[in-house]
């Protein structure tokens, strides 16, 4: 990860109990307050932590139970959106921090809202007071880093990067108290959904609303938490991470806006405080339930997100996507959690007259390289699925899980199982059991494809390629119409090698691309079937 800062002890356990610390120098490039400086090597009860709990106010404040893998940044943090942090010392092995501001006022009013409003690390409550102590004397020597990450804090609260052009609200102030936040995702290889997003930005406290757009070919997002304390954390946890293995890095700023103004709850943009907003543009409406379980969301914010390494499983959050989510959540900054995740996907309450293991690894293909399917041979409504890497398996199960296949809801969640086996030499499992490892139908095989940017929501639209020039409208209407759904609106690109053709249901869509896709049009011409995120 390349985050600005790792997590280095900043103090230095000797002795008893006797500490020594770096200081933040007053360097010429920063705005910072002078400070301090002392050895206090033979100090060795100043910074044994302060036990009462209400002290005479101080601009040196004790901050107790924090995380163990807690960094200096997320603890200046705390701090930012009260005034300038003038310095601060970690106590690791105790985990404790003591964290200067540069006024006493800035520290009775972070202590106030403290008061009333409990502060959370890494979803943990922790504790802050008033410090006996009136300055933080610290030695120059050892607290390089410390210098280091309130130099760079110093740096971002600097930056103000305002969004132009941008209509989306009512009102605008000073970046630093905005509680909106701008990001941009770069090297997106895989589609980041708004679900993923919320997934993550939730770690670090409610998130309201979410708006999606693409501007300057880029992928960008405006987030809005219910309080900019908790802006503050996510910008300076989570700018320069990768929300998957080396791609999909978050650039975040804030924005100059204050309020978010969503008209819909779709694919695009979302308002957590209202469920009951309207849909819009043709995207399907929010489930009532899923809705309900969005508005629940917030108060599950709690949760160990993949607190255990590799074991992705859905947390006890409402909806799949947001498990898949989690799962990304769960990547970013998070050391011990493989990108890699599980491979194997379990299906259940399938259609078990209809379903196929070539029906699943066409409509699974759709979001990964399916290499092998296992129809289970004693619960034929249930198959498992093998996707080429985690991510894949991550994007299926949040694309899919809820989904209408052959007229019944399916059910998309993460395997135990590492592997799909195949079955013993000469056995006949009567065809349930598929290697698709080498099909040629593999949509995403070729590094940086095209096929990346083009992963969609199943949706009633979908995208029609390499159609040859001899087939009409006429033709293609009737070939769509043969898989039992009603073809709505039709049309072509302007090269007539492409077209999109909306069916009246998304279930209608999901049942042609899974009986079309890779039809045989003549002129050795193979359709290609996708999703669309467009409406026509």
């Amino acid at each position: 990860m390349d985050g600005i800062v790792t997590d280095v002890a900043v103090g230095v356990k000797r002795g008893s109990d006797e500490l020594l610390s770096g200081s933040v120098l007053n360097s010429p490039n920063s705005n910072m307050s002078s400070m301090v400086v002392t050895a206090n090597g033979n100090d060795n009860k100043k910074f044994k932590g302060d036990d009462k709990m209400d002290g005479a106010p101080s601009r040196v404040l004790h901050i107790r139970k924090l995380p163990g893998e807690v960094t200096e940044t997320e603890v200046i943090a705390l701090g930012l959106p009260f005034g300038k942090v003038t310095n601060i010392l970690m106590l690791k092995g105790k985990n404790q921090a003591f964290l200067e501001l540069a006024t006493e006022e800035a520290a009775i009013t972070m202590v106030n809202y403290y008061s009333a409003v409990t502060p959370h690390l890494r979803n943990q409550p922790i504790y802050i007071q008033y410090s006996n102590h009136k300055e933080l004397k610290t030695d120059n020597t050892l607290n390089q880093r410390a210098q280091a990450v309130l130099q760079a804090v110093t740096a971002v609260q600097a930056t103000n990067a305002p969004i132009s052009g941008t209509t989306v609200s009512e009102s605008a102030v000073t970046p630093a108290q905005s509680p909106v936040l701008r990001i941009i995702i770069d090297n997106m290889y895989y589609p980041v959904t708004l679900d993923v997003l919320h997934q993550i930005f939730s770690k670090f406290g409610a998130v309201l609303k979410i708006i999606t757009f693409t501007k300057n070919n880029q992928f960008q997002a405006l987030l809005q938490y219910g309080d900019p304390v908790n802006a503050q954390q996510a910008k300076l946890a989570l700018d320069g991470q990768n929300i998957y293995n080396a791609c999909c890095t978050l650039r975040i700023d804030f924005s100059k806006l204050v309020n978010l103004n969503v008209k819909y709850n779709n694919d695009k943009s979302r308002d957590y405080t209202r469920p009951d907003l309207p849909s819009g543009d043709g995207q399907p409406a929010l489930d009532p339930a899923i809705a309900a379980a969005f508005a629940k969301e917030t108060s599950l914010l709690g949760l160990p997100v993949a607190a255990v390494p590799g074991a992705l499983s859905p947390l006890a959050i409402p909806n799949a996507a947001a498990a898949a989510a989690a799962a990304a959540a769960g990547r970013v900054g998070m050391p011990g959690v493989s990108a890699g995740g599980n491979t194997v996907l379990l299906v259940s309450n399938l259609n078990e007259e209809m379903v196929t293991p070539q029906s699943l690894f066409t409509l699974f293909g759709v979001y990964g390289d399916v290499q092998r399917v296992k129809i289970l041979y004693n619960k034929k409504d249930s198959a498992l699925i093998q996707m080429a890497d985690g991510n894949q398996s991550q994007l299926a199960m949040s694309h899919l899980n809820g989904q209408k296949m052959y007229g019944k809801i399916i059910r998309v969640t993460l395997s135990k199982h590492q592997t799909v086996q195949l079955p013993r030499e000469g056995l006949d499992d009567q065809g349930l059991t598929k290697d698709f490892g080498n099909s040629p139908l593999h949509r995403f095989k070729k590094p940086g494809s095209k096929n990346f940017q083009n992963i969609f929501p199943p949706s009633a639209t979908l995208h029609l390629s390499n159609i040859p020039p001899s087939v009409a409208e006429e033709d293609l209407r009737t070939l769509f119409a043969n898989t039992g759904g009603t073809v709505k609106a039709f049309k072509f690109f302007q090269d007539h090698k492409m077209a999109l053709l909306q069916m009246s249901t998304v279930e209608e869509a999901i049942q042609a691309l899974i009986d079309l896709h890779n039809y045989n049009l003549g002129e050795n011409h193979h359709l290609r079937v996708s999703f669309s995120k467009s409406t026509i």
